[in-house]
Formats: structure tokens, C-alpha cells, sequence
């Protein structure tokens, strides 16, 4: 086998700006997939008082736009990202993934719109006056409610979903060209997503460990890592008796120095902890305010290791 360096592996093509990136893409997906399905699974009378939504109102758009910044400063010429966001090319993975991105983004901001609807009233009343019509195209917008939802549920799949679809067009590496690299990715970024929602409502919310948020959100923990254990040994198991290269790939990548960072990063941090800690903490110990936050960085880092792990040891082998 041959000696790599890590960060620098030969044929290298995307670097850890996207491994970022497509860490951020899975915290928005799954912060989202949970506040609309915590909301249309409760009767709020006010939902913008839920600290679930208040959390996703933050992190669904504001981690995509991160995710976007990272992406247009990584460009030889970041000027020139306007072009790539409107010159649309649908025989390209990365303009249906630019396409998505317009169309979740202002889904998502429609449906914040309609939530936080009075406290956006109140803010135009106090400083924009002149755009208080506004107010009334989003009480247009709120008779279709069920639909944005619905749409909203769809579109945060399908990011989850994409993040690894861009990965899986790099035909040219048999690790990364895996049909269950999609798969993978939507269930460890609803991991993330869990992990972050119950972080900031832990200490932002400062929501008791009793609550029917964070005990929503918590139920969805052991189903979630369970499916992205079954979306590794799907993974692996196609890898190995793909054999050829697919095989070569699979060894180098769990050898070395990526090797480590996937048994203990990844499998340790990201799935062994949050699972056996879930599953077998006394109750007091998992309502633990402390122990949840330790359980969720656990997680957070594990899904961030798993983006660097899949990003560069997938480049380590070629076709």
C-alpha cells in the first residue's frame, strides 16, 4: 500500500473547505427535519415561542449560508460566483445542488416568515413603516401552510441527501462513487442536527432536560444512529465485495492515519458514545443537562470527522 500524508493525498480534488461545507449542509437539513415535524406533531398556538423553531430559525439558513461563503472563497475567483448561481447547467450535479439551494433557501424563509409573522409586523411597524404591506402577502402565504411544510420536509431530505450525491459523482474514485453515500450522509446529518437543536436549547433556551422539546428531540436519537450503522455496513459491505479497486479503497481508507481518525473519531465519537450513552445511562443520568451536552459534542465532532474521513480517504484510491 502507499504512504500518504494526510490533508495532501495525491489526485487530490476537493479539500477540507468542502468537508465544511458539507458538514454545515447536514446541521440545516437536520435541524430542520426536526422543528417542522416537532410543529406539525404539536398544536402550538405560538409556534415562534418553541425554542426548536426559534434554534432552526437560525441554523437551518444560517449554516447554508455559511456553507455558500466557504464554497465562494474557495473559488480561484470569487467575484465570478454569481455566474455559477444563475448560468444554470442541468447535465451538472453542482447546478441541481445551486438549484436546491435557491429553492430550500427561500422555503425555508418563507415558512420563518409566516411563523415569526407579529414579531415581523411589530419590527416594520417600529422601522420600515412603508413595507408593512409585506405583512399582508404573508398572510397570503399562510393559507398554504400544510403545503410549505410538506415541501419543506421533502426539500431538507433531499439536501441531506445531495450532500452525498456530490460526493458520489466523483466517478473516478471507487470509494466515493457508492449509492449509499446519500444515504450515509442524510442519516449522520440529522445526527448533527439533533446534536445542535438540543445544544441550543440546552444552553440557549436553557429549556429543563424535562421539557417536551428537548424530550422530542431526544427520542430521535438511538432510531438515527442505529440507521447510519446499517448506511455503514451497507457502505462497506459494497466496498468489499465490490472488490478491484473498490476493495484497495476500503483498505486504505480504514489504514493509516484516516484509518484513525474513522475507528476513533467517527465510529468512538460519532456513534458508540451518543448510542451506548443513550442506551444504557441510568434516567438520571440521561436528563443530565451536562451529560446531553456531552453526548451531542460527541456527535457533532463524530459527523465532522466522518465528512473529512469520506472526503480525503476517498481520494486516497483512483479507478
Amino acid at each position: 500500500m502507499n504512504e500518504y500524508v494526510p490533508f495532501q493525498t495525491p489526485n487530490l480534488v476537493w479539500d477540507s473547505s468542502i468537508a465544511i461545507y458539507l458538514f454545515l449542509l447536514g446541521i440545516s437539513s437536520g435541524s430542520l427535519l426536526l422543528a417542522v415535524l416537532y410543529k406539525r406533531s404539536r398544536n402550538l398556538e405560538k409556534p415562534s415561542e418553541s425554542w426548536i423553531i426559534r434554534s432552526a430559525a437560525v441554523l437551518a439558513p444560517g449554516t447554508v449560508v455559511i456553507g455558500l461563503l466557504l464554497l465562494i472563497f474557495h473559488l480561484a475567483r470569487p467575484w465570478t460566483f454569481w455566474f455559477l448561481m444563475f448560468n444554470y447547467q442541468l447535465n451538472s450535479v453542482m447546478s441541481w445542488g445551486v438549484i436546491l439551494f435557491q429553492v430550500y433557501m427561500a422555503v425555508v424563509l418563507l415558512w420563518l416568515a409566516i411563523i415569526f409573522k407579529n414579531e415581523l409586523a411589530t419590527l416594520l411597524d417600529k422601522s420600515l413603516p412603508k413595507l408593512k404591506f409585506v405583512i399582508s402577502w404573508i398572510g397570503i402565504a399562510e393559507r398554504f401552510t400544510n403545503l410549505i411544510e410538506i415541501s419543506l420536509l421533502f426539500l431538507a431530505v433531499a439536501l441531506g441527501a445531495y450532500t452525498g450525491f456530490l460526493l458520489s459523482a466523483l466517478v473516478s474514485y471507487p470509494m466515493l462513487n457508492n449509492p449509499v453515500l446519500p444515504a450515509l450522509f442524510l442519516a449522520s446529518g440529522t445526527s448533527s442536527g439533533i446534536a445542535a437543536l438540543l445544544a441550543c436549547i440546552l444552553l440557549i433556551g436553557k429549556l429543563s432536560s424535562h421539557s417536551d422539546e428537548v424530550g422530542f428531540v431526544h427520542k430521535f436519537e438511538i432510531p438515527v444512529v442505529v440507521a447510519e450503522i446499517f448506511c455503514f455496513i451497507c457502505f462497506f459491505a459494497g466496498l468489499y465485495f465490490g472488490g478491484g479497486q473498490k476493495l484497495v479503497s476500503m483498505n486504505n481508507a480504514l489504514s493509516g492515519f484516516w484509518g484513525s481518525i474513522f475507528w476513533f473519531g467517527v465510529i468512538l465519537l460519532g456513534v458508540a458514545i451518543p448510542l451506548f450513552g443513550n442506551l444504557f445511562a441510568g434516567e438520571k443520568l440521561k436528563h443530565n443537562k451536562g451529560f446531553m451536552l456531552l453526548l451531542s459534542a460527541s456527535t457533532l465532532i463524530g459527523v465532522l470527522c466522518l465528512r473529512y474521513f469520506i472526503l480525503y480517504a476517498g481520494q486516497m484510491t483512483i479507478a
